[in-house]
C-alpha cells in the first residue's frame, strides 16, 4: 500500500458508533448520497434546523424515491440500499459516478465480541469476498485501505473495491483521464479517506500517461 504525504494512516476510531461528532451522526445511516451532500451543506452553513425532515431520514418511501427520482436519476443513488440489520451501521462507502450513482455500502456490526464486516448494494446479484470480513476493534486507516484494496464484488476486474470499476470501463474503451471522478470511497469516520484514494486514482490515470509515453 502506497502511503501519501499528509495522511495519518494510523488513526483508528474508538468506535464506529461514537456520537460525539455531531456531523457523523447526522450523516452516518443515512441512505442517499446527494441527500448526504445536502445535509453536510445546510449543516456548514448552520442551516441544518431550517432542512425538511424527508432529506434527513435514513431510508425514503417509495414515494419519496420515485419523487426525487423525477427530478434526476442520480438522486437515485443510495436510495435503494438495503435497510440496516438492528446495530449495524456504515463504516465508509464507494460511490460510482453512473446514471444512477451506484453505491456500494461498507456495514459494521458488533456480535459476540467482535465487528463483523459486510457489503450491500442496490442489487441482488452480487457476491462478496471480504478479506478481513472480522476484527476485535475498529480498523486504523491502513486497516480499512487494506480491507478495500483487498475485497471484491466479483466482477471480474482487479482492483478489489477501490480499483475494479475503474478498471472494468478502461477495459471497455474509456481512457483512464476521463475516468478518474469515476469512483468516489468515502466515509464520515475516516475522514481522511477520500484523500487517499483521490491520489491512488491520480497515480492509476498517469500510469497509463507513462505507458503512452514510452
Amino acid at each position: 500500500m502506497k502511503r501519501y504525504r499528509g495522511i495519518k494512516y494510523s488513526f483508528r476510531p474508538k468506535s464506529y458508533w461514537d456520537e460525539g461528532n455531531v456531523l457523523q451522526a447526522l450523516l452516518r445511516d443515512v441512505k442517499g448520497a446527494e441527500r448526504r451532500k445536502m445535509i453536510k451543506a445546510y449543516y456548514d452553513q448552520g442551516n441544518f434546523q431550517y432542512l425538511d425532515e424527508t432529506f434527513t431520514k435514513t431510508s425514503l418511501s417509495d414515494d419519496e424515491r420515485k419523487r426525487l427520482g423525477a427530478v434526476h436519476p442520480m438522486f437515485m443513488g443510495g436510495e435503494y440500499l438495503p435497510d440496516y440489520n438492528p446495530g449495524e451501521t456504515e463504516i465508509a462507502r464507494v460511490t460510482l459516478k453512473s446514471t444512477t450513482q451506484d453505491v456500494i455500502s461498507i456495514r459494521a456490526k458488533k456480535e459476540d465480541g467482535e465487528l463483523h464486516y459486510s457489503l450491500a448494494d442496490e442489487y441482488d446479484e452480487h457476491e462478496s469476498y471480504l478479506w478481513p470480513n472480522s476484527s476485535k476493534k475498529p480498523f486504523t486507516l491502513k486497516e480499512l485501505i487494506e480491507f478495500l484494496d483487498n475485497s471484491t464484488q466479483e466482477i471480474g476486474y482487479q482492483g478489489g473495491l477501490s480499483l475494479s470499476y475503474n478498471n472494468y470501463n478502461a477495459e471497455g474503451g474509456l481512457d483512464r483521464e476521463s475516468l478518474e471522478e469515476f469512483t468516489t470511497i468515502s466515509s464520515e469516520i475516516y475522514p481522511q479517506l477520500e484523500k487517499h484514494y483521490q491520489h491512488v486514482f491520480r497515480d492509476w490515470v498517469a500510469e497509463e500517461k507513462e505507458e503512452v509515453s514510452l
